[in-house]
């Protein structure tokens, strides 16, 4: 199933599959932002407390749901290269992916 979905601002969401996300992550094209934690009232605030607007971001989730949404947020709040990644983690260790366990960012 696709989830399509445009900010207020008529931006769309563009989704990646875990294949294509691993790429631009290996490549250090994009910085990978969890979004799995509950949601954040200051988000938006938090993110570009560590991130600019111009910065490359791949949003992620469990299922690839949530991220729509926080994409979303972010695409309104005139982020430039943002993108989601679909299926989310669920998707990264079904497609057998390594995971590792970096010093989380604290927002």
């Amino acid at each position: 199933m696709d989830l399509i979905k445009k900010s207020s601002a008529g931006a769309e969401v563009i989704t990646v599959d875990v294949v294509a996300a691993k790429d631009l992550l290996h490549h250090a094209l994009y910085r990978y932002l969890d979004v799995r934690q509950s949601e954040e009232p200051k988000f938006v605030d938090q993110v570009l407390a560590v991130s600019g607007k111009e910065d490359h971001l791949l949003v992620g989730c469990q299922s690839g749901v949530r991220s729509v949404y926080a994409t979303t947020d972010l695409l309104e709040a005139e982020f430039k290269h943002v993108c989601n990644m679909g299926g989310g983690y669920i998707a990264w260790i079904g497609n057998g992916f390594a995971v590792k366990k970096p010093n989380p960012v604290e927002l």
